[in-house]
Order: C-alpha cells, then sequence, then structure tokens
C-alpha cells in the first residue's frame, strides 16, 4: 500500500487529462448500468483494501462538516455547538464548514483509527463516493479523490478497462 501511495501524485497526475476526457465522453452517453458497476468496483476494491494502513485522507484533507455532523460531534464529546466549531472548524473559500488543519484532529497516527469513529461526519463514512448513486454526478470529485485515495485511482482505472469506450459498448 505503501508503494501506492508514494506514486499516487503522479499517478494521478499522468492520468489527469484522460479521465477529464473519459468522463466528458462518458457524460455525454451513460450507460444505464453504470450505478451497479460502480458499486461492484468499489466492493471488489475494498473487499481488498484496508484504509486503516493508508489513511491518506484524513491525514491531507478535510470533509465538510454538515450542521448535523457538528451537533452529532458535539453532543458526542459533551461540547457546545460553538466551541467545538471555534475549537476544530473555520469556513473554506467555498462556505463550507471544515477543519482547521491536517492532518484531522481525530485521527490517531499511530494506528490510522478515528477517534469519532462512530459519530464522523458524513462525508468520512461516505468517501471515496464511488458507490454513490447517480455516480456520473461527481466525476470531477472521483478525478480530485484519485490524488488522494489509492483505491479510488484503481477503481476508474478498472472501470476504463470494463467500459473502455467511454459508455459506448451497449453489453456494459
Amino acid at each position: 500500500m505503501d508503494k501506492d501511495l508514494e506514486n499516487l501524485p503522479k499517478l494521478a497526475k499522468d492520468a489527469l487529462q484522460e479521465n477529464k476526457k473519459y468522463f466528458q465522453r462518458l457524460k455525454r452517453r451513460t450507460p444505464k448500468r453504470l450505478d451497479l458497476l460502480m458499486q461492484e468496483l468499489h466492493d471488489e476494491e475494498f473487499g481488498r483494501t484496508d484504509c486503516l494502513e493508508c489513511a491518506n485522507c484524513c491525514k491531507t484533507t478535510s470533509p465538510i462538516f454538515t450542521e448535523k455532523d457538528v451537533e452529532r460531534i458535539s453532543k458526542h464529546l459533551k461540547m457546545k455547538v460553538i466551541d467545538f466549531t471555534k475549537q476544530y472548524l473555520q469556513r473554506d473559500e467555498d462556505n463550507f464548514m471544515v477543519l482547521q488543519s491536517a492532518p484531522c484532529t481525530f485521527l490517531d497516527e499511530s494506528d490510522n483509527t478515528c477517534f469519532i469513529y462512530d459519530v464522523r461526519p458524513k462525508a468520512c463514512s461516505e468517501y471515496p463516493h464511488t458507490n454513490r448513486k447517480k455516480f456520473i454526478q461527481i466525476s470531477d470529485l472521483t478525478i480530485k479523490n484519485t490524488e488522494v485515495c489509492p483505491a479510488t485511482y484503481r477503481i476508474l482505472e478498472e472501470l476504463k478497462k470494463r467500459l473502455p469506450q467511454s459508455g459506448s459498448s451497449k453489453k456494459n
């Protein structure tokens, strides 16, 4: 896993233009079973990938915290929402609530576990979003996630193999 992570920035950068073109073509003619295929690829990849070996997402990026996330986590930590927000969060350039710093405050870097795992933000529990319904709508996010998550990179590479002509194959 470390080797994949070490090479990931270069691999993702090298595939960037190809991935953008791939999704542009795929959006023009999206196969009806794309979501099912993505679920299958996601399940296969995460059947052999242990996120605790990597945790690069927790080490390098921040999830978006919804109001519900903030309320749930604050309650879990026995903190007032305003105090939790002041201590841990800030508004980013898109006006989303995100962590003030990386790695994530709640990550135990000795074993890559999460201190608030049971009440973690929705964005964390759904990451890397490769099994999401209407997957085609988040292609830009998926491309971005290939820079952070080796599993996402591998899922996208496998998708390109299974749908080689960007969705023009009727049997897929």
